[in-house]
């Protein structure tokens, strides 16, 4: 490997094209591959950047690491070809459609010797990564409850529904922040669109140590949310995704006091925390370059999307347990 990696980018749709642009930033992008041909020639002319088959990217030697943004059925076939021809592989979420097919390509990295790294952007915005600090730094105290909305209106996925198109960022999220795996996954989801398809969901998760938490997602709602509540014994924590950098997020110390027997609820403002406004993507494949460079497992590795597509696939499994019963 030389000095400067070189990177292709397999999948040219809204979110590859982001993923090419910062590559390009980054100095890395060495080509592009889209089945669809227009958008391969949009993203070649606008980044002035080749266009090849997936084939020819495999069996180019100078080619160090591969992107994957394709559609989500083909996230498996694709990063397995790229582990075999000896490529590092960001994949973006959910990494695979179930378990199985998670477990081969985490043994297939380790076997390759391989960097597999997951696109779970959120775990790389600085206002999460400023979170996770203030939390280890006891400022909010024992986690007690968390819960995230991730509602939008449109736009509809036919290879996946909401829960696996929306949800993985909240339990990649959830996960790390408490460190475990659940140890009880309840669900409930509406079709109104599709009738194979789910539009709304809500996941309930409960932990031990008696953390619980639930995600609600949907693309049938009025308006954009993207929001993180951190429920601690001496104050809460919220992402707001939403709103512009100043105010992305704030703790409220309000907190719960115990004094002769009566209970009181001690209720502050919102203070606004400080967070480095850098943008996420930019972040995430950048570290993606430092962990192959210097050999490090990514924060999001093989193995934490294994967990993540752990809680899909016991999610999908409650749905159609309801389902029985009704």
């Amino acid at each position: 490997m030389g000095s400067r990696l070189r990177v292709a980018l397999i999948g040219c749709g809204f979110w590859g094209f982001q993923h090419a642009r910062v590559l390009k930033q980054l100095g890395v992008l060495a080509a592009i591959c889209d089945i669809n041909e227009d958008l391969s020639r949009q993203i070649q002319s606008s980044l002035n950047v080749p266009a090849y088959s997936y084939a020819t990217i495999l069996s180019d030697k100078k080619i160090d690491a591969i992107v994957i943004a394709a559609s989500t059925p083909t996230h498996y076939s694709l990063t397995v070809e790229a582990l075999k021809a000896g490529k590092h592989v960001l994949v973006e979420k959910p990494m695979t459609m179930n378990v199985k097919q998670a477990e081969y390509l985490c043994r297939l990295a380790d076997h390759h010797r391989k960097t597999l790294m997951v696109g779970h952007l959120l775990q790389y915005h600085p206002a999460f990564v400023t979170l996770k600090r203030i939390i280890k730094e006891g400022v909010i105290g024992q986690l007690h409850y968390i819960y995230s909305n991730r509602l939008n209106f449109g736009r509809l996925r036919t290879e996946e529904n909401i829960l696996w198109s929306f949800a993985p960022h909240d339990i990649s999220l959830i996960l790390s922040l408490v460190n475990e795996e659940p140890i009880e996954i309840t669900a409930e989801g509406s079709s109104y669109l599709n009738r194979e398809n789910y539009d709304i969901t809500i996941t309930h998760l409960a932990f031990r140590k008696n953390i619980k938490a639930h995600i609600f997602v949907s693309w049938l709602h009025p308006y954009k949310e993207h929001r993180l509540v951190i429920l601690g014994e001496k104050g809460m924590l919220v992402f707001n995704d939403g709103l512009d950098w100043p105010h992305k997020l704030s703790v409220y110390r309000g907190h719960i006091e115990r004094e002769a027997g009566i209970t009181s609820l001690i209720k502050t403002k919102a203070e606004a925390i400080e967070v480095p406004q850098k943008e996420p993507l930019w972040c995430e494949n950048s570290h993606f370059l430092e962990c192959i460079k210097n050999n490090r497992r990514p924060i999001t590795d093989g193995y934490e999307g294994l967990r993540v597509v752990k809680v899909l696939e016991a999610v999908t499994q409650s749905y159609r347990i309801k389902a029985l019963e009704v």
